[in-house]
């Protein structure tokens, strides 16, 4: 004995209907934990890009600084080799001449 279903019986029709709203229910939740689970993940990957992002940019607000010191380095180069060739010539100025330092005091 065959039985198909036509829809006349109400009874199974709404057993068959309620079976239906929960296969899709768990269908639809299933697929929303997905999309929330995922929705996670980039979350906390973006967290973590966003966090190493300000790092890096903290970090290059420095190099401007660094430029900086390095044109005072190379200004305090530049008059330290000023000093050291004065010194320099004082010093062969000195030896060569028997009248200093009062040479060097009379010539200002």
């Amino acid at each position: 004995m065959t039985h198909y279903f036509d829809g006349s019986d109400p009874m199974l029709s709404w057993w068959i209907a309620i079976a239906v709203v929960i296969v899709v229910s768990a269908v639809v939740y299933a697929l929303l934990r997905i999309i929330i689970d995922t929705a996670g993940k980039i979350e906390r990957t973006v967290s973590l890009i966003w966090v190493r992002g300000q790092r890096v940019a903290n970090n290059t607000i420095h190099i401007a600084n660094l430029y900086r010191t390095n044109d005072c380095v190379q200004q305090i180069l530049a008059s330290a080799a000023r000093i050291a060739a004065s010194a320099s010539a004082l010093e062969q100025h000195a030896r060569s001449c028997p009248g200093c330092p009062a040479c060097l005091v009379s010539q200002r």
